[in-house]
C-alpha cells in the first residue's frame, strides 16, 4: 500500500469515527516517520545483501547464485526453507540470528554430499 493510500485510509477512519482525531494524528506521524526511514540511505557498514550460492561439487559450477536485498530477507529465508527444507547442517534460525546481530561475510558453508552440492550464504 502506498503512503498516499495509507493516509487516505487513516483519514477515512477518522471521518467514520472508528478512531479519534488524536489517534489518527499518531498514525499519520508514525506513517511519516516510516516514510522518512525509507528515504535514508543505509550506513556504509550496514549489510545490504544476503547472497546464496549453490555450487555443484563435481563440476565446480554455480547452480544458484542469488542476491537478496536485506529488506526482503525474511521472504528469502521462507523461500529457502521451502525449497531446501532438509539440507543437513543448514539452520534457518542460525541465519536469522546472524542477520539480527549485524554479522557480515560468510555465515553458512554446508556441503551436501548426497546431492553433490555446496551451499554458501553471505551477508554483504
Amino acid at each position: 500500500m502506498t503512503t498516499t493510500e495509507e493516509r487516505m485510509q487513516i483519514l477515512k477512519m477518522i471521518e467514520e469515527r472508528k478512531i479519534t482525531a488524536e489517534e489518527g494524528a499518531k498514525l499519520l506521524q508514525a506513517l511519516s516517520a516510516k516514510s522518512e526511514k525509507r528515504k535514508t540511505a543505509p550506513i556504509d557498514n550496514e549489510p545490504r545483501w544476503l547472497r546464496v550460492r549453490v555450487t555443484d561439487l563435481d563440476t565446480g559450477r554455480n547452480k544458484v547464485n542469488v542476491n537478496i536485498p536485506m529488506g526482503l530477507v525474511t521472504v528469502g529465508l521462507k523461500m529457502g526453507a521451502r525449497f531446501a527444507p532438509n539440507v543437513e547442517g543448514l539452520n534457518y534460525e542460525e541465519i536469522k540470528e546472524a542477520i539480527k546481530s549485524g554479522a557480515q561475510g560468510k555465515i553458512i558453508d554446508v556441503v551436501d554430499e548426497e546431492d553433490g552440492e555446496r551451499v554458501e550464504i553471505f551477508i554483504e
